[in-house]
């Protein structure tokens, strides 16, 4: 096998930035709005609009609930943003952050089946936002909420979850740390260390990581073994600004006062020195992250580097300092440790339940079954976590999250596993034919070369 050198890992990093200029343009988005019933005649309009229309709409009036019979309502699920917090570019605002929630809509299609559009909504706000959720939320099954800053993100989403009876998930929060764990859970175990006894730096404290920690803690990693770095540095309880904290960010705060069990101070340098697993949702790279930090990480050291476009040090700068397994957010590199893994599996299994909510409890049922699907495949250092050309993770996981919301008494119907699985499979396995179909008759033509 021939060697690949550094010079030809970066430029294929710069790969995807480059058909991206030439694609989105020649299609002028990634999704569109097609029928799924027969019209074999215009007749046919009289069923599906006035007059025949009137009939769903009086049975759904008398039974709101009919309304997951009559209509898509079922599968329906906005991707709601402001652009506040958009991938490692900031604050770009709705028109911009526009491309991303097509595209998490596409993801949504293709790997889960769930018919997912994009809600832009201008406002700076998060009561506004949350009304303007909450107005439209009637036509839908679920609400993904993305790229919204911090500290704001938590207090709509605790909001949303609370005045709405339909699931309301933040994709940046939850669908990070699912994904993260099930990469942590099978990292360790290729290393064999205990999730219960391995030592964690975290570095950020974004909304990602803030719902990572509770994550780990709930998933059985005591909170005295995660040492978290924020920009200003080691959240402890003696930081000058823990007063601060404690008004404008009540979850960093608590962090601060319940983690870092050492005691340490300092910046990312001394909070990743000696620890097992280093986990960055952060600053994008490279350089955020520096060679010879990592360097002095335990044996058999784990790290994922999660920020987006370009993680915080680049995997060849890692494995050169001595790190055992690593992990990026990026498709173009091994062990994506990306919540497109995550967040279409969980709706799935959530949508086909119609669950009122998606709790932790669900989203740690989902993590368990990633790694599971990756395991049954075979663990290697550079496969931690399953890729999405293995498709079957998909149904296997809403699965899970589907049991788990019927075990918690958050579900509407409760149909069995069996009937869950083989409902997903077949959702899922659809909607990819369909994209095929229409490529392969044309509908959809091939994206321009780029040179």
């Amino acid at each position: 096998m021939k060697k690949v050198t550094v010079e030809e890992l970066k430029e294929k990093a710069k790969l995807p930035g480059k058909k991206a200029m030439k694609w989105h343009p020649f299609y002028r988005g990634k999704i569109e709005v097609i029928p799924k019933c027969s019209i074999a005649s215009f007749d046919d309009f009289g069923v599906w609009y006035t007059p025949g229309v009137a009939e769903p709409c009086k049975d759904i009036h008398k039974n709101p609930d009919k309304v997951f019979e009559h209509t898509n309502k079922w599968n329906y699920v906005a991707v709601a943003s402001d652009g506040t917090r958009v991938l490692g570019l900031g604050d770009i605002g709705p028109l911009a952050g526009l491309p991303v929630m097509e595209g998490k809509a596409l993801l949504f299609k293709y790997l889960g089946g769930v018919d997912a559009f994009p809600l832009m909504i201008d406002t700076k706000d998060p009561d506004k936002f949350i009304e303007v959720v909450k107005m439209v939320a009637p036509t839908f099954g679920g609400i993904n909420l993305e790229d919204i800053s911090s500290p704001k993100c938590f207090y709509i989403l605790d909001r949303l979850r609370e005045e709405l009876d339909i699931p309301v998930w933040h994709d940046d929060q939850q669908g990070t740390a699912a994904i993260t764990l099930a990469g942590v859970i099978n990292a360790l175990k290729i290393v064999g260390k205990k999730l219960s006894e391995a030592t964690f730096s975290i570095i950020g404290a974004g909304a990602a990581n803030i719902c990572l920690i509770r994550t780990l803690i709930k998933a059985g990693v005591p909170p005295k073994n995660i040492i978290a770095v924020d920009s200003k540095g080691i959240l402890h309880p003696n930081r000058p600004d823990i007063e601060e904290l404690k008004k404008k960010n009540p979850y960093k705060y608590n962090i601060a006062m319940t983690t870092n069990g050492e005691g340490r101070t300092g910046g990312i340098p001394e909070a990743i020195k000696e620890t097992d697993v280093c986990i960055a949702a952060s600053k994008p790279g490279p350089g955020t992250i520096k060679k010879e930090w990592v360097a002095q990480m335990n044996d058999d050291a784990i790290v994922f580097a999660e920020a987006n476009p370009i993680p915080e040090i680049w995997p060849w700068e890692a494995k050169e300092a001595g790190v055992r397994i690593f992990g990026t957010g990026r498709s173009d590199f091994p062990n994506q440790v990306n919540n497109s893994l995550g967040f279409p599996g969980i709706f799935r299994g959530t949508l086909d339940v119609r669950a009122r909510t998606i709790t932790d409890e669900m989203h740690i049922a989902a993590a368990y079954a990633i790694a599971e699907v990756a395991e049954q495949k075979g663990l290697r250092e550079d496969y931690v976590v399953p890729t999405m050309d293995d498709w079957e993770v998909f149904p296997h996981e809403a699965t899970a999250v589907a049991m788990k919301a019927i075990e918690q008494g958050v579900a509407r119907i409760k149909p069995s596993r069996q009937e869950i699985y083989e409902h997903a499979l077949e959702i899922i396995k659809e909607a990819r034919e369909k994209t095929q179909f229409l490529m392969k008759h044309g509908f959809i033509k091939p994206p321009p070369p780029v040179e």
